[in-house]
């Protein structure tokens, strides 16, 4: 068992944590209040090679790994949630998607201008009346003579308005249930395709979400991604990877309210002395460093064994679960520790209160996380 970081991989920790400390955190608060997706600073975050770090370089990634990849994220998000989400949503879903089933064709079409960041890459599983139950998904897809038609609408997509390609789960069989969906690739200039309503959210604020809709939308048959009827299936394994940047996210975000509030409990006066001098203040303090080590490790431990080529769903699923609800409860402490001035805008407390609650609800509700897990568990 080896904790450490090489040499690599902490020097990647330090250059993005100084790109996000440069380039990301003088404009929080202006991205957040305004919910302007900062697009120039993320074709930068390409540019850096972040956004293709788990692709090989023959698809212009960087061909790094999930420890890597993981590392990134974390940093990203310990600044800015938004942009750690808008990072994950791109590359562990839409692109990770498109390297896992795509044909050679795709791959290359597609990957290394998401792994470039020339592209911004979104994908849609959930519809306004599907969430959890993704087998119940509407929005379908008939083949016609040498195309797909695409009907139907997704919701809470990531990157929505923003993205040059989205991925696409549709019904192709609806008597086959979760064995009659597939995934599609789709160009953002597709005739019969066009975003929707852009959400105005509690949180991640500069991350766009939006709804997806199609209107007998054509699309090649060879835009067919995987076979057809293993849409659901290999969503899932899609998620595994994922829930594992859910995990990062939630960590940054995590470390983010940690170090705000310590900072803010030695600055702080009370009763003649730092309220750091207090036995409640330092339990608080205690309490969420602990929890955020122990998150560190489930995350880092799902991300090592995906670079190992093994499966992660339980893994994955437990670092998500564990690591988001940390979040929750480290942001929490954050404002409390903060007093009233956690409340108010001045103060980074408030921003990652609102933002950490998406990690226990994306990708699979914490819910849905212990039900992953009791089946695994289950079926050993």
């Amino acid at each position: 068992m080896d904790f450490e970081f090489n040499d690599e991989q902490q020097q990647l920790r330090r250059s993005v944590r100084e790109f996000a400390e440069r380039e990301i955190r003088p404009h929080v608060m202006e991205w957040d209040e305004a919910s302007e997706f900062p697009l120039a600073t993320i074709k930068q975050i390409g540019q850096l090679g972040l956004l293709g770090a788990i692709f090989p370089a023959e698809l212009s990634g960087a061909g790094m790994g999930y420890v890597e990849y993981v590392t990134a994220i974390e940093e990203l998000s310990r600044v800015d949630g938004s942009v750690g989400i808008i990072v994950a949503a791109h590359t562990s879903l839409c692109s990770n998607h498109i390297f896992l089933e795509g044909t050679d064709a795709q791959k290359h079409k597609y990957i290394p201008k998401l792994a470039t960041g020339e592209f911004i890459g979104a994908w849609g599983l959930t519809e306004p009346g599907s969430g959890s139950d993704a087998g119940s998904a509407r929005m379908t897809a008939t083949r016609k003579k040498n195309c797909w038609v695409l009907n139907g609408t997704k919701t809470f997509c990531t990157n929505g308005h923003y993205a040059d390609v989205l991925v696409v789960i549709a019904v192709t069989d609806r008597a086959a249930h979760t064995h009659g969906l597939s995934a599609f690739i789709v160009d953002k200039n597709t005739p019969g395709f066009r975003p929707g309503k852009k959400e105005n959210k509690l949180g991640l604020r500069a991350s766009d979400t939006a709804e997806l809709i199609f209107e007998d939308c054509c699309i090649p048959t060879e835009n067919l991604l995987g076979k057809e009827g293993d849409g659901f299936i290999d969503a899932m394994t899609v998620l595994d990877g994922g829930r594992i940047s859910i995990a990062a996210l939630g960590l940054g975000m995590a470390q983010g309210a940690f170090e705000a509030a310590l900072k803010y409990s030695k600055e702080r006066k009370q009763f003649g002395r730092p309220i750091s001098d207090f036995q409640a203040i330092q339990w608080k303090l205690a309490d969420m460093a602990t929890e955020i080590d122990a998150a560190r490790l489930l995350t880092y431990r799902a991300a090592s064994m995906k670079d190992a080529g093994k499966k992660t769903t339980q893994e994955s699923s437990m670092a998500k679960l564990y690591t988001s609800e940390v979040a929750v409860r480290c942001a929490n402490e954050c404002v409390q520790i903060h007093g009233g001035y956690g409340f108010i805008k001045d103060y980074p407390a408030e921003k990652f209160y609102r933002d950490v609650k998406l990690c226990t609800i994306g990708e699979g509700t914490s819910e849905i996380q212990r039900l992953v897990i009791a089946r695994q568990l289950l079926r050993d």
